[in-house]
């Protein structure tokens, strides 16, 4: 993963659009039952792997404006890069776009770990949780899995075919 400043800069207006997105649509991003369409960004970090940093600097960003307070901008943002530092070594030295059982598991990361943590945080804030906590994760897990296969899924196969996208992304 290269540092460079073309790199951070695309790491940055991922972070940004990640951001935006939820805050946009607050509405449906932060309450316990969420549908955050910015998770679909998740698989960028197959495609470029530094764009994992701009994921959780903007899932810190977004959480900050969440309901959820400090445990949410710490644990929920750590989940995020989680699932994309992992997404990445899914991907790396692989040839784009990425076989239809990779695409699978990248998309399978932000379920995998936003699903226990981030539902752990909101089940912790209901002042319930061991009451809380299971339904509260296999919420999250069945609305994230919505996200990334229904909206993630087909970007992964689309994303690395567009020669614009891919001149942007350096990849």
């Amino acid at each position: 993963m290269k540092f460079t400043v073309k790199n951070l800069a695309f790491a940055a207006v991922v972070g940004a659009a990640y951001c935006a997105l939820t805050v946009l649509l607050a509405p449906i991003s932060f309450p316990a039952v969420q549908f955050r369409v910015a998770e679909a960004l998740c698989i960028l970090p197959a495609i470029m792997p530094v764009s994992a940093w701009g994921l959780w600097l903007g899932c810190a960003l977004a959480n900050f404006f969440g309901g959820y307070g400090l445990p949410d901008i710490v644990f929920g943002s750590l989940a995020t890069l989680g699932a994309g530092l992992c997404a990445a070594a899914i991907a790396k030295n692989r040839p784009q776009p990425l076989g239809f059982g990779r695409c699978i598991l990248v998309c399978a990361m932000p379920v995998v770990w936003n699903a226990p943590i981030v539902g752990a945080v909101i089940a912790f804030t209901s002042g319930a949780f061991w009451a809380a906590f299971p339904l509260t994760a296999l919420q999250l897990a069945v609305e994230e899995a919505g996200v990334m296969f229904i909206i993630g899924l087909p970007l992964m196969k689309l994303l690395p075919r567009s020669r614009a996208f891919m001149a942007v992304a350096g990849a």
